[in-house]
Formats: C-alpha cells, structure tokens, sequence
C-alpha cells in the first residue's frame, strides 16, 4: 500500500447538496458501531461471571478500551483502504475525505492499533499468560484480510465469515479468557449468537450500495445474492439468534435468564420488514444497518445479563 503525503483529493459535490460537516464527522465516527467492539468483553465476562462469581473489573475496562481502540483502527484504515480502490468516492464521511490526508488517517489508525495492542499485552503481563494476545491478533490479523491489500478478502464477500469470527468466538473467547484463564464451551456457544448479529450489520450496510459495489468490483453477499434474495434471508439469521437461546436454555448451557433476549425480537422484527419494503431503494434502506446495530446491542445486552442474573 502506498500512503501518500500529499493532499488527498476529495470528492467536490455541490454546496446545496453538501451535508454538514459536524454530521459527516459523526457518520465517520460512528459511535453506535463501537457496540460491536464492547458486547463480545461485555459477553465474555458476563459468562466467566456466571462460572466464577467475581469479575476482574481492571482487566474488564483495559480490554473494554483496547477492544474501541482497535476498531477504531479497523474503521479508520478501512476507510484508507476503500479510498485506495475508490469505492467511496461518493461516501462523503469517509475519514480520508474529510481530512483529505492519507497519511494522516494511516498514521492516526496505526495509533489506534498500537494503544489497544499495548493494553492487551498488559494484561497478559499481569497474567503471566499470552493467551488473550495471541487470540486479538488473531483478530486482528482477520480484520486486515478483510479489507487490507494485497487481501481485500470483503471484496470477494467473505467479509461477513471474518467478521463472524472475529467478533464473536474468538472476541468472546478472549474476554472469557481474560477473567477466567480457562476455556469454557459456554462461551464458544453464546459467542455464535453474537458472531451473526455481528455479521449481520455488515451484510446490511450492503443493501443500499450496491451500484457502488459493482463499480469498484466487490462481489458483496448482496452484489452475488441480489438485494432481494438478500432481505429473504434476513428472518432466518435473526430467527437464529433465538433459535440458538433457546437451543442453549433446553440443553442446559444457558441459564433461563438469557430467554430475555427475546425483548429484542421488535428489533429483529422492524429490520427485516424495512429492509424486505426498501431493499431496491437505496435511499430508503441506507439506515437499516442502525436498526442491525440496535439488535445487535440489545441481544447482545440481554445475553450478558442473562448470564449475570
């Protein structure tokens, strides 16, 4: 990859058609996609709660920062790397055409990445224990074929396989590790459940860039689907999330609490009808990967207190 020092150019649409700037920077940013980031500690620890009855509250807030800080590396470098194919040159939040500055945004990324490798690694010094280390970057490693030359594993659409297992079992894993120092079934199992609603704001951020894609030649699930076929599948992946609760609850592996996950359901339910009535309206649909996100937290929210209760 090829960072440049210069002045990136930036697309120029029209003042009258120009968002504000304080909005671009707050859909760069993107606060509420920093869920994906908190729920798999939050999970994690929630199940070694369950097994052990006590929480290491520093290692839970070292992680809980380091898990941001490293997202906000993979957000900020996908941006990068997106810029570099120019799929986004219509994405007006996109971080490297706001700063208009390549070597800023790599620069301010590999930062990110570095903080939040540096506290993973003291918490396995205080442990005496590289295990939670090797699992990140492990995730790490996944987030860079995602999107990272000479990969760009996403533009063959496995990135929601990466994703999958990136944020959920071996996120979930490693905060489960992280508490316990031990390896628990438990929290493999529970972490599919978040791996797929993970997974699935990725897949819904799809649905209303299609054209975008195809361009820039990234056979997305929803370029190789079709945005139709796309939003039919939708109830079965969200299905799942209860299906596998109550797979968990009958077998003996989750507690009766977690049942409360099924408080999410309108979630579910208001995404899989907004994205079946606007899936070929870009437009319209462009916000269903908020209403993912909001599933996301609130199953994933639930989940953990089930496990705490």
């Amino acid at each position: 990859m090829t960072i440049d020092s210069v002045r990136y150019s930036s697309p120029t649409p029209s003042p009258a058609n120009l968002p504000d700037k304080r909005k671009l920077w707050m859909a760069a940013i993107k606060p509420p996609m920093y869920s994906v980031a908190i729920m798999p500690i939050a999970l994690g620890t929630a199940v070694a709660y369950a097994k052990t009855q006590r929480v290491h509250w520093g290692t839970f807030s070292i992680f809980l920062i380091s898990a941001i800080l490293i997202l906000a590396w993979e957000n900020i470098h996908n941006d990068l790397f997106d810029a570099e194919t120019g799929i986004d040159h219509n994405k007006h939040h996109s971080v490297v055409n706001l700063t208009g500055n390549k070597a800023l945004v790599f620069w301010l990324g590999t930062l990110c990445l570095a903080a939040g490798i540096a506290g993973i690694l003291a918490i396995a010094y205080l442990q005496q224990d590289p295990t939670v280390v090797l699992l990140v970057l492990l995730c790490c490693g996944l987030g860079y074929l995602y999107q990272g030359p000479p990969f760009r594993l996403g533009y063959q659409g496995l990135g929601e396989i990466l994703c999958f297992f990136s944020f959920g079992p071996l996120a979930v894993s490693a905060a489960y590790y992280s508490q316990a120092q031990s390896w628990s079934v438990t929290a493999l199992v529970v972490s599919v459940i978040l791996g797929i609603s993970t997974s699935l704001i990725l897949l819904c951020s799809h649905f209303h860039q299609v054209e975008d894609d195809l361009n820039a030649g990234k056979r997305s699930p929803i370029v190789r689907l079709g945005t139709l076929r796309g939003a039919q599948l939708l109830p079965w992946l969200c299905g799942s999330l209860y299906g596998l609760t109550v797979i968990g609850v009958a077998i003996g592996s989750f507690p009766l609490w977690t049942l409360m996950i099924f408080a999410s359901l309108p979630s579910a339910l208001k995404l899989c009808r907004h994205v079946l009535e606007n899936h070929d309206k870009p437009d319209n649909v462009k916000n269903c990967k908020f209403i993912a996100v909001a599933l996301h937290f609130w199953s994933g929210l639930l989940l953990s207190l089930g496990f705490i209760l």
